[in-house]
């Protein structure tokens, strides 16, 4: 247990979470002769494994090292989010006059610490184990190519899934040392509030909580490596962010090259330069969010012939590895490091390992979501994505300054674009702005996976007012741009025997 991150304070918050999530006086259970499937790792993937499996009749043990509920549940998700829907309630109540700031931080903390103790029962050892599932605590290793050790036992299988996950890549930077920086496997330890913070990464983690911090009384810096925070997304959706964080009060340093960090009298000076000129950062919190890397230390992989690297376990298109019997879902194997793709993974694994179907994972729409203020959500291709794979596209863009809901919502920072194939309504991708935007993607991921086109959302009558009607609005664009000049003549030369 000496890799497990700590968790503190030891309120009776956290006391409930780990006696959920990694209770001290479990006691593994006796092994069955043969496993229908053994799962390693009781993340989100490994969960839905285990307990779908388990719901069709098979025998199922899974393995855990750490906490019950992975990442998602214990330092991801569920504690991120909770910290967030505080900062905005906290940066309302601040322009109203309504509340300082004395108090909230620790206010917002011990209101996520009893938030994640309430929901961690849905994932507790106890809990998995009434739904059919022996529940192993301890780290897994193989021993063969079917076979698998955990604390002394051996467990035998059929099929056997990776499910893993991975950890926050560590920095490697001059007079850093690891204990001088927090991770979001440690940040939510935090009981009192950082007066001065520095987060070194702009991606999602890194933004998210930049912002969240910033609106809880905190003063941030993030210090980005390259020309835009949230790289991945489209370059204007990021603007809207980025302008967003500046105005609540976030310093960002874009083109950052680090070079070390210095340390006198507990005092932290992040040295790096930019635009050719070196330049400082001090801070009493530093967060670290550059990425994450797949766990794949400590399974002896080589003795069950599966094949990995550095991005992780080798998997194909059915999520298979390089052993047939032994499937990987989740951030272990796959490009996409959500929670709900995990979920999704699952279950195709449980359909191709038990029961001989061919789901394939590039048949999902896999949408994703950044959840500050405004939110960016994303689907399907971006137009570089498109011109890589030699297609030509159609893009449609509306601003919400044009959408009734969001102006009186005081949310006009947004924008919604559809990409489809050129002359076509066959919806290829999407990316929304809003502060809704993470509820508003699923309508365009619903038209992909059903293969709805553009045209056809015109038909589908939104309630007025909302935020969503912007896409309804880009349908009614995209029906209009039908609208030639030969049809326009053709119309009006109906018309006039009809009027």
């Amino acid at each position: 247990m000496d890799d497990i991150p700590g968790v503190t304070p030891k309120d009776e918050y956290n006391q409930k979470l780990l006696a959920n999530v990694h209770p001290q006086d479990w006691e593994n259970p006796e092994p069955e002769d043969n496993y229908n499937l053994v799962v390693i790792g009781a993340g989100t993937a490994g969960l839905v494994s285990a307990s779908g499996a388990a719901g069709l009749g098979a025998k199922v043990a899974l393995v855990e090292s750490r906490f019950m509920g992975g990442d998602c549940l214990n330092y991801g998700c569920v504690p991120s989010k909770s910290i967030i829907a505080a900062s905005r309630k906290n940066k309302v109540a601040r322009e109203q006059g309504l509340k300082d700031n004395s108090g909230v931080f620790q206010e917002a903390m011990r209101n996520m610490r009893e938030n994640r103790a309430r929901i961690s029962k849905d994932d507790s050892a106890e809990n998995i184990q009434d739904k059919g599932v022996d529940v192993f605590l301890g780290k897994a290793s193989f021993n063969s190519r079917d076979t698998i050790e955990v604390d002394g036992q051996e467990l035998n299988f059929s099929k056997a899934v990776i499910a893993t996950g991975a950890s926050p890549r560590k920095l490697d930077l001059p007079g850093l040392e690891e204990d001088d920086y927090y991770t979001n496997e440690t940040i939510f330890n935090l009981t009192e509030k950082p007066n001065k913070m520095a987060i070194i990464g702009g991606g999602p983690i890194g933004c998210e909580l930049a912002q969240a911090f910033q609106n809880l009384g905190a003063d941030v810096t993030i210090l980005q490596r390259g020309k835009q925070i949230l790289k991945k997304e489209d370059p204007d959706a990021a603007e809207i962010v980025y302008e967003k964080l500046i105005e609540d009060g976030v310093d960002i340093e874009l083109n950052t090259d680090l070079q070390r960090m210095n340390k006198e009298s507990g005092n932290k000076t992040l040295i790096y330069k930019k635009d050719g000129q070196q330049k400082e950062c001090s801070a009493n919190t530093i967060l670290v969010g550059i990425g994450r890397v797949p766990n794949t230390e400590g399974l002896n992989l080589e003795a069950a012939d599966v094949e990995y690297d550095r991005r992780g376990i080798t998997v194909d298109d059915k999520l298979q590895t390089s052993n047939n019997n032994i499937y990987a879902a989740g951030d272990c194997c796959m490009k996409y490091k959500f929670t709900h793709a995990a979920d999704a993974a699952a279950r195709i694994v449980i359909s191709n390992a038990l029961f001989l179907g061919r789901q394939k994972l590039s048949d999902l729409n896999i949408p994703w979501c950044t959840y500050t203020t405004p939110e960016i959500a994303h689907v399907g291709l971006y137009p570089s994505q498109a011109e890589e794979k030699g297609i030509d596209i159609d893009t449609y863009q509306e601003s919400f300054e044009n959408v009734d809901r969001a102006i009186t919502d005081g949310e006009e920072e947004g924008m919604i674009k559809i990409h489809t194939k050129e002359d076509s309504d066959k919806i290829l991708g999407a990316t929304i702005v809003a502060s809704k935007a993470g509820d508003m993607i699923s309508e365009i991921t619903t038209a992909l996976q059903a293969d709805i086109g553009l045209g056809t959302i015109a038909n589908v009558i939104h309630p007025y007012p909302t935020q969503a009607e912007a896409i309804k609005h880009l349908a009614d664009e995209y029906n209009r741009s039908r609208l030639t000049p030969f049809v326009s003549k053709l119309l009006k030369w109906l018309l006039k025997f009809t009027g």
